[in-house]
């Protein structure tokens, strides 16, 4: 198999940025609303992404060919659930902290193969396998002596099955048209939608916002306007697998970046539990030799 340096570097790169964006997201948490954080993040990244669009024409360096309709439709569609996901993980990072959210988020790496029955892509025996794995690893992470969860971790599991159909709505659109150009109509969709979730639901505090500035901006220019983009353009005529796999180290990353920043400590049952799910999702990523 060709080792696609490019894509996986930016994979990793994404990773990365996720990771440590969940402290920021973390700080935030405690005095924005999570409609109105990302409202506000997805606007930062909408302005970034086209400023970035702009100057590319300006200079000349505009892709051509591309099918608008596809970018207008991927950009609604991606954008839908990865505002769901975004505004759930939000609510789930305010209750259980960094490292612990983004661990229960990297689940996601689990359900892309299982969803992937639904568009009728067998799954081979080491999904499964990693299915159970990941599911004893939630257990200890998640379930409490009363056996009970959260909801943090209730959000977090609806969280990472939006990122999934997200994932594979990427792998779907970013064939057919520009990554860039994609990344700015799924923000426009995010920031549209939360603008009006805000509205509905919070009551935003101009002050509040403010003092949440800049992990508001460090989230919406890298975490949204850098890191997605580099998803898609990882995920564009590379190996699916692969990526995912070095995506899912997003979880390492929050848990360093909230040990070292926030001075978070798990349990050692909930590390246990991390392992678990590390377990898995590497498990569900080894490719398996199809019987010809």
């Amino acid at each position: 198999m060709k080792i696609q340096w490019k894509q996986n570097t930016f994979a990793l790169l994404a990773a990365m940025i996720w990771g440590t964006a969940f402290v920021a997201q973390s700080v935030s948490s405690d005095a924005v609303e999570p409609f109105t954080f990302n409202a506000s993040r997805s606007w930062v990244s909408v302005a970034v992404l086209g400023a970035f669009l702009l100057l590319r024409r300006l200079l000349g360096k505009a892709p051509k060919g591309y099918d608008f309709k596809q970018l207008l439709l991927g950009g609604a569609v991606c954008g839908t659930f990865l505002c769901i996901a975004a505004n759930l993980q939000q609510a789930g990072i305010g209750e259980n902290g960094a490292g612990k959210s983004g661990f229960i988020t990297a689940l996601y790496i689990v359900l892309v193969p299982v969803l992937g029955l639904a568009l009728k892509r067998k799954a081979p025996f080491t999904v499964w396998i990693a299915v159970v794995i990941a599911v004893a690893g939630l257990y200890c992470l998640c379930v409490t002596g009363a056996f009970t969860v959260s909801a943090g971790d209730f959000y977090l599991l609806l969280c990472a099955l939006m990122f999934a159909c997200q994932i594979l709505a990427v792998d779907y659109f970013s064939e057919k048209t520009d990554g860039v150009a994609l990344s700015f109509a799924q923000f426009l969709t995010v920031a549209i939608l939360s603008t009006v979730l805000t509205a509905v639901f919070d009551t935003p505090d101009p002050q509040a916002i403010l003092s949440c500035a800049l992990p508001i901006l460090y989230v919406g220019i890298f975490s949204g306007g850098v890191a997605y983009t580099l998803q898609i353009l990882a995920q564009k005529g590379s190996n699916p697998t692969v990526v995912a796999l070095i995506m899912s180290l997003e979880a390492f990353f929050s848990v360093v970046a909230g040990a070292l920043v926030l001075q978070e400590v798990l349990t050692v049952r909930e590390y246990v539990g991390c392992l678990l799910m590390l377990v898995a999702v590497a498990v569900a990523q080894v490719p398996v030799k199809q019987k010809v």
